[in-house]
């Protein structure tokens, strides 16, 4: 019984832990930012808070673009156990940061392993479960993830925080992950198809190249473009609302205690859409679900603009992380459906990569909008504009096709043919 078939059992979960402490360590500079921001800390304003954002989503723009490729080149399993030390390492720094600078040169190296995190993780796990025709699933399964480490964090904040401060935070995320690594080792194998291309002659040398132009052979240019820019609004919405959320809330008037609970609301209706959203496109095709789930995110992110009694809100934030996460979950296994195997992983990459640009600009909109006094409700506008812009932007690209992806890889993991 070769590693591969032995350890199968072990792929999912450990890539779903990955993208777990991933969405933990992301997701705490929006737990942490009103505390530095109250508590003036280091003389944090919005504008350098939304520098601070940006320095982490530049290092994850780097590490998704390179991360992609490099895979594709030494392995998924190497590459996951490289993100994943590298976050981990990076964030139990940030809690002995002593300045500003140094705080936002640290978020931008453990932001290199974050964005590498999850195009690994998510191109692991769907070579594994592609043999069932349950790839989109599998991606959106991988990213509850993301949203759990994001309700844990927002869970942790307001246990934490009054009684020990902000540092404990980063050490909270970064001491399970790091514990996390010899697990990757041992127990997490290597995808039979990199195994296969890894035999070819020269085959490793070539697959950078052969992957990154695969992504525009054969008719794909539009389609790559299309998911480029409609992955760019769809992060501008993701790291838009999990950095800012908590304040825009504060700033409408609502409590802290309050702010952080409409946070981890949020990313529970995120969960909550995942499953759902991924089981549907197994059965509808992904492009669809994808439109109709940027259009769900689109209304309910207006609504978010009036002003609603408490019950109701809590159900909008609800429905809101419900539509506009798993939308964007929907764009990572679209890519998982459209690229041949040899590209996957550096498919994924790159529009993970290009779309930090969005990422980027999330965070930046919204402390602009907050430096201005206007983020509440004009930044659930710009939000809403983004979601349908996106819905439309999706619908030119072709419909699903099968994977590209042996049936004997899937059954050599253990799939059912």
């Amino acid at each position: 019984m070769d590693s591969t078939t032995k350890h199968g059992r072990w792929i999912q979960p450990l890539c779903w832990t990955a993208v777990m402490l991933d969405g933990f360590d992301m997701v705490v500079l929006g737990v942490v930012l009103p505390v530095f921001l109250n508590g003036h800390v280091w003389g944090m304003t919005p504008a350098t808070a939304s520098m601070v954002s940006t320095s982490g989503l530049v290092g994850m723009t780097i590490g998704a673009l390179a991360i992609g490729t490099v895979t594709d080149m030494i392995g998924r399993r190497m590459a996951l156990v490289v993100s994943v030390a590298v976050f981990s390492l990076f964030t139990l720094a940030c809690a002995a940061a002593p300045s500003l600078v140094v705080f936002g040169a640290l978020r931008f190296l453990a932001g290199i392993g974050l964005g590498g995190c999850l195009p690994t993780a998510i191109t692991r796990v769907a070579e594994h479960q592609a043999g069932r025709g349950k790839s989109a699933s599998a991606t959106t399964i991988v990213m509850t993830g993301y949203h759990t480490g994001a309700v844990l964090t927002s869970l942790l904040g307001i246990v934490l925080i009054p009684a020990y401060g902000w540092r404990v935070m980063f050490v909270a995320g970064a001491l399970p992950a790091l514990m996390l690594v010899p697990l990757l080792l041992k127990y997490l194998p290597e995808s039979p198809s990199f195994h296969l291309q890894a035999a070819e002659p020269g085959g490793s040398a070539r697959a950078g190249r052969r992957a990154v132009v695969g992504l525009f052979q054969r008719g794909l240019l539009p389609t790559t473009l299309l998911l480029w820019a409609a992955t760019f609004l769809g992060l501008l919405l993701v790291f838009g609302l999990n950095t800012w959320l908590p304040q825009i809330m504060r700033q409408a008037g609502y409590p802290l205690g309050a702010a952080l609970a409409l946070l981890l609301t949020l990313n529970v209706g995120a969960v909550a859409g995942m499953l759902v959203a991924g089981a549907l496109a197994d059965r509808k095709g992904v492009r669809g679900a994808a439109i109709g789930w940027f259009a769900g995110a689109a209304f309910f992110l207006a609504m978010l603009s009036v002003r609603l009694p408490a019950a109701g809100l809590y159900v909008v934030v609800f429905l809101a992380g419900f539509f506009v996460f798993s939308a964007q979950a929907l764009i990572y296994a679209y890519t998982q459906r459209v690229y041949p195997t040899h590209a996957k992983a550096t498919g994924l990459g790159w529009t993970a990569g290009v779309g930090r640009l969005g990422a980027i600009t999330g965070p930046l909109l919204g402390g602009a909008l907050l430096s201005a006094g206007i983020a509440y409700p004009w930044g659930f506008y710009v939000f809403a504009l983004a979601g349908a812009l996106a819905a439309v932007l999706l619908t030119p690209i072709r419909p699903d096709r099968t994977p590209a992806i042996a049936p004997e890889v899937g059954a050599r993991e253990g799939a059912v043919p």
